[in-house]
């Protein structure tokens, strides 16, 4: 038996395996990342995007090789105030989208290794633990945008 006709399949059910982590994963959908665009001096900004889950996740940690610290955010109100504070895990209820935008949940970028300017494209890997307490990555591309953009206005198709 040639070696070749071993390897092929074996690649095959390889491809399968990757397709079948990505399906896991995939039941966190993400839809409209983008980055909002900084000035020269600016070492933070924030990352806004709609997270939706068909049976439930819960987003656990942020990463992006853009910024030194990477954290979930929420504002909240106290005592009269707009507060920002670091969240340790955020719920994506089944079938209830949760819209990371400004002034709520978002993912702030701190500590920017270089200033973001409009069209660039920031890595972002999200961190999410199924119902099975597994953890696996979702790698998200987020489009810089003007620092200026307002939060997108939603589509109904």
């Amino acid at each position: 038996m040639k070696l070749s006709s071993l390897i092929r399949p074996a690649a095959g059910l390889a491809m399968a395996g990757l397709f079948a982590v990505s399906a896991v994963a995939a039941d966190l959908e993400v839809a409209n990342p983008w980055v909002r665009g900084t000035v020269a001096a600016q070492k933070a900004t924030g990352a806004f995007m709609k997270l939706s889950s068909k049976s439930g996740v819960t987003l656990v940690g942020v990463a992006s090789p853009a910024a030194n610290v990477v954290e979930i955010h929420e504002m909240v109100m106290a005592d009269n105030v707009m507060k920002m504070r670091a969240v340790p895990r955020v719920e994506v209820l089944p079938g209830q989208p949760l819209e990371l935008k400004p002034g709520s949940y978002h993912v702030m970028l701190i500590d920017l290794k270089k200033p973001l300017a409009k069209g660039e494209i920031v890595p972002i890997t999200l961190k999410v633990e199924g119902k099975d307490k597994k953890v696996e990555t979702v790698e998200v591309k987020a489009e810089v945008r003007e620092l200026t953009a307002p939060a997108p206005m939603e589509h109904h198709h």
